[in-house]
């Protein structure tokens, strides 16, 4: 994350309140900011000079001349984002306002190694970017999803469960060699959590948004802006251990950890174990969909264990809201399961107004993420 990031009111907070809909003039920023009017000028007047923003027409007034409009240029600055799937690559451009443009997706083993991924990527968005300058839009950058621990600040891949070959891999230096622009590199489950809040909570100022697919991650969002920790490890509950898994061997070299008993990985190596085929979250959809027993008991097993460790995170950062993504989120037996544990275990006061959902904001929501964490990036 950047400096800019952090630091409210700096050009890329005005950029995201415009884009998200939140301020749509100087005066709404000034109320919105308790800045000085001279410094949100200085900040809007470096966003127009970068065309990032436009500035015309005129809004409402709230008494006295009418204030001048505030808006993102149709045809103004896109990423290049790339969502990755253990098994799968979707691509395609990200404007500021959260818009998904030309999106593809394809197959693709990332269990292969980091070669064969590159070189899909670098292809992909290569002609992704080619399509963009094409349709008058302006590449300012390249935004990565990874399903994996990310080092944020060098752009590096930690320990990836089930993934040889790309522990300590510098993708983000690799990729912007490559593809000769600025590249961001974060984990899946953040991007999920900035794309989500974008498209359906962008008027929350805390949520904590999961991830349940293969594996279980989750993003922080705190006083509107991704909380990513010291080393960009927040919000990682896979790993969390849970009395269920019983000292259970998982992929991260530790025992008993929350994955071994509720991710997507675990429950279809349980189904087959049990002579169900089984190989992916798409699969246990599929079954629980259908009213497969065993497999609607297992999903809502996970959900109870992923609601047992939710509920201590609940009870220490008090979000406003819960929201629960990925393939399995789809499976209404789990997001009532962790809804259940957690009203059992939460105190009122956590839960009184916390809102616990499934995701809405659909297969583009980590896509999108990924584009405004590079968007956010490339602002002055």
């Amino acid at each position: 994350m950047t400096a800019a990031e952090e630091q409210p009111g700096s050009a890329a907070h005005v950029l995201e309140l415009v884009a998200n809909g939140s301020a749509a003039s100087r005066a709404d920023l000034v109320r919105e900011l308790g800045l000085a009017a001279s410094t949100v000028s200085a900040r809007v007047q470096e966003l127009v000079d970068a065309g990032l923003l436009a500035e015309d027409g005129e809004g409402a007034s709230r008494g006295g001349r009418r204030p001048r409009r505030l808006r993102v240029p149709a045809n103004g600055a896109v990423a290049l984002a790339a969502d990755l799937g253990s098994h799968h690559i979707r691509t395609g451009a990200v404007g500021l306002t959260g818009a998904a443009f030309d999106v593809e997706e394809e197959a693709h083993d990332l269990t292969a190694g980091p070669g064969p991924a590159v070189e899909v990527i670098v292809a992909r968005l290569s002609r992704l970017g080619d399509r963009q300058r094409a349709a008058g839009r302006t590449v300012r950058g390249v935004g990565i999803g990874f399903p994996g621990p990310v080092d944020p600040s060098a752009g590096r891949i930690v320990a990836p469960s089930r993934m040889p070959g790309w522990h300590l891999y510098e993708l983000r230096d690799t990729l912007a060699a490559r593809l000769g622009m600025p590249v961001v590199v974060d984990n899946d489950a953040n991007a999920l959590a900035l794309g989500e809040h974008r498209a359906a909570h962008a008027s929350l100022r805390h949520l904590v948004v999961v991830k349940a697919g293969r594996g279980i991650g989750s993003g922080v969002v705190s006083h509107g802006r991704l909380y990513r920790g010291a080393r960009g490890s927040a919000g990682d509950i896979s790993h969390v251990r849970v009395d269920a898994a019983d000292g259970r061997p998982c992929s991260c070299g530790n025992v008993g950890c929350l994955e071994t008993v509720a991710g997507g990985a675990a429950i279809a190596a349980a189904l087959r174990a049990d002579g169900i085929a089984a190989e992916s979250a798409a699969d246990i959809l599929r079954l629980v969909e259908n009213g497969e027993p065993h497999a609607t008991t297992l999903v809502r097993q996970a959900g109870r264990h992923i609601g047992a460790v939710l509920s201590v995170v609940v009870n220490f950062f008090n979000p406003e809201a819960v929201v629960l993504g990925g393939a399995l989120s789809g499976a209404e037996p789990l997001v009532a399961a962790v809804r259940g544990v957690l009203y059992e275990r939460c105190l009122p006061m956590a839960t009184s107004e916390l809102a616990i959902t499934a995701a809405t904001g659909g297969p583009d929501a980590g896509l999108t993420g990924a584009g405004l964490a590079a968007l956010q990036s490339a602002a002055p």
